[in-house]
């Protein structure tokens, strides 16, 4: 690792109390085996990462061939179920978007599209597809993959206002530096009546709760934020932004449930993740506010 430089927070990052309490520690299981707190804003509810490296610094902790939106690795068991699932969460995000949007084809603005599966499955299903991705070798992959060309996350703030139909955030918020800034310059970038579609883990539900500490959805540092349900809803409403609906993320359970598990024991446990991750949709489908990850469906 380089020298870093840490974001230490007296406040919380989304609404700026300074009533914060310590939750848990937790280990950075994918790279470097640091520990990191947890902390949870008394007001807005927000859990977010204490002592994380800046933006400029954090590059380090998203190199492993584990880390699956960068290397689209098919490696063991879980990411082999990940790419199995892949193909029917692609067409069931755009079923979502041409709901929400009431569109067949549109524009849609993709940021944090790894290596290009949505961004090329959405273009050739005639949606004017914007790509944006921070990491060069995940662009290229893109590339080489689908034949897409990705744009540097940077060109986020000198794309053109009121352009965009859907813009989308696949597990994508909890890893940007600049919260404010980045979602006012989305509601920028949405056309009037567009759609803003932002998935994030949610760490009030079932899977969050047992696995504590060991809940992978956690993924420290290179999650910085830890959403409930009426976190987001404040932080949205800071921006002016309305939320429209939400949808549980019902296979997420069983992927967090796996790795959870390994970083639990050492080795998985497939049968208990698999009874766990199902556990964990039954209640969010009792309250789908609940579920292990969530969709939140945005507008102006």
């Amino acid at each position: 690792m380089h020298s870093e430089t840490l974001n230490h927070y007296t406040a919380c990052p989304s609404c700026g109390s300074a009533n914060l309490q310590s939750v848990f520690n937790v280990t950075d299981f994918t790279v470097s085996r640091k520990q990191f707190g947890i902390l949870e804003c008394m007001e807005c509810t927000l859990r977010f990462t204490q002592d994380t490296p800046d933006a400029a610094s954090i590059g380090d902790y998203y190199r492993s061939e584990d880390y699956i939106s960068h290397t689209d690795t098919s490696k063991g068991l879980i990411n082999r179920l990940y790419h199995m699932v892949r193909r029917q969460t692609l067409s069931d995000k755009r079923r979502l978007i041409m709901g929400a949007t009431r569109l067949q084809e549109g524009s849609l603005l993709d940021i944090g599209a790894g290596t290009g599966a949505f961004a090329a499955y959405m273009q050739g299903h005639k949606w004017e597809t914007t790509g944006l991705e921070p990491d060069e070798a995940a662009r290229e992959r893109a590339h080489a993959l689908y034949g897409i060309s990705l744009q540097p996350v940077d060109n986020l703030y000198s794309l053109p206002p009121e352009s965009f139909d859907a813009i989308t955030l696949w597990h994508v918020l909890e890893h940007v530096h600049d919260l404010h800034p980045y979602l006012e310059q989305l509601k920028k970038l949405l056309k009037k009546g567009g759609r803003l579609f932002i998935a994030v883990p949610n760490y009030t539900s079932y899977d969050a709760r047992k696995y504590g500490p060991y809940w992978a959805a956690y993924d420290v540092p290179r999650h910085l934020y830890h959403f409930s349900p009426d976190a987001m809803e404040r932080l949205l409403s800071v921006h002016e932004l309305s939320l429209q609906a939400t949808q549980p993320m019902w296979y997420d359970s069983f992927y967090i449930s796996m790795l959870s598990e390994k970083y639990r024991n050492g080795k998985g446990n497939i049968v208990r993740a698999a009874v766990l991750g199902a556990i964990s949709n039954l209640k969010a489908f009792v309250d789908k506010s609940r579920g292990s990850s969530m969709i939140y469906v945005i507008g102006k």
